[in-house]
């Protein structure tokens, strides 16, 4: 049973949310109470239904006292109570702990790692696989740094997405996705394995991370396209190394001025998925690193195109539907690895 007096709280907080409202505020105090009310809203929905059922339970129990109710209350109670089960997991659901970032928009950063051209063009494959899934979630897909290969894989690729929810849906991506198949550089049709690495990181805001314009170092180049080839007349690409970490982010569209815009965001992104990673690493000392940890060392899926079947490691899914998948039908696979996360949290909480 969930504690009656957790549940009043939160409903308390939001009619004062919601009454907060109604009265003049500041701009800023309107964000912030509008946020609150709007994360807490589903949250109280799902809180009402809950106690509807245990209103109706008790009502149906009452009857039971009455012989001539007695007979509509026992064909009721069986099915409130199927019902009230669901509802108290909706409601456990409801109150885990939210990842403040999963509204924010996430970078997606895509490598080739070990198979050479067959790993770039398999780099290439993931790419279209994320931007057709966003395309079908209505969500906006920017590229933001590409470096193509002469063969049309990718040797880098950094990606904007911007939506509701996204980094929520996508945060599981990260790490080495693995592929098995024969390459289209490969004549004698046998099958090689090379892989991919991703990393998908929540974006910065300004509020989170504050870059010491001394800790930075400034370069521009020429930019060039695929395969070196079509260089800009014009020193437009700008790199930007970070001293303290020694992250550089290069940036090569044809402004300059956008570049540098664009290297900053990227290179806040980055650090404040240090920060996050940190903190994670601390809450996580002394268990197991849970699914979306961001450990991106770790192999997380195989692709094996000969049997048109995924695999995801961390949760054990097997799924013979390889085709789809690649054309950006990720919903089974990230609604299964969501439903582990939450099961994986609840059993912290009660235990």
């Amino acid at each position: 049973m969930i504690p009656a007096e957790k549940l009043e709280q939160i409903v308390q907080r939001f009619q004062f949310l919601e009454a907060k409202l109604s009265t003049s505020l500041s701009g800023s105090e309107i964000a912030d109470v509008s946020r609150e009310y709007a994360e807490l809203k589903p949250v109280v929905e799902t809180v009402m239904g809950y106690r509807r059922i245990v209103s109706d339970i008790a009502d149906a129990e009452a009857m039971m006292d009455d012989p001539e109710m007695r007979a509509l209350a026992q064909e009721e109670l069986p099915s409130l109570r199927e019902d009230l089960e669901a509802a108290e997991n909706e409601v456990r659901l409801a109150l885990l702990p939210k990842d403040a970032a999963d509204n924010r928009p996430a970078l997606i950063e895509i490598r080739p790692g070990t198979g050479g051209e067959e790993a770039a063009l398999f780099a290439g494959d993931l790419l279209r696989m994320y931007q057709r899934y966003s395309e079908a979630n209505g969500w906006k897909f920017e590229i933001l740094e590409e470096q193509a290969t002469e063969l049309g894989g990718i040797k880098e690729v950094v990606v904007r997405v911007a939506g509701t929810g996204v980094f929520a849906r996508l945060k599981y991506e990260s790490g080495v996705h693995r592929v098995q198949r024969v390459p289209a550089t490969e004549s004698g049709g046998r099958v090689h394995t090379s892989a991919a690495t991703v990393a998908v990181l929540p974006e910065a805001e300004d509020v989170d991370i504050a870059i010491d314009p001394s800790e930075i170092r400034v370069d521009t180049m020429r930019a060039s396209g695929a395969g070196g080839q079509h260089v800009n007349t014009t020193d437009s690409a700008v790199r930007i190394t970070h001293i303290p970490t020694g992250i550089v982010v290069t940036s090569s569209e044809k402004s300059q001025h956008r570049n540098r815009e664009i290297a900053m965001q990227v290179l806040k992104t980055r650090l404040y998925d240090m920060e996050r990673q940190r903190a994670h690493d601390e809450r996580s000392a002394d268990r197991k690193m849970q699914v979306g940890s961001g450990d991106r060392s770790e192999r997380i899926r195989t692709y094996n195109f000969p049997q048109g079947r995924l695999t995801d490691h961390r949760i054990n899914l097997t799924l013979y539907k390889l085709d789809q998948v690649m054309q950006g039908d990720l919903d089974d696979i990230i609604d299964a690895l969501t439903e582990d996360a939450q099961a994986t949290l609840l059993a912290e909480m009660e235990g």
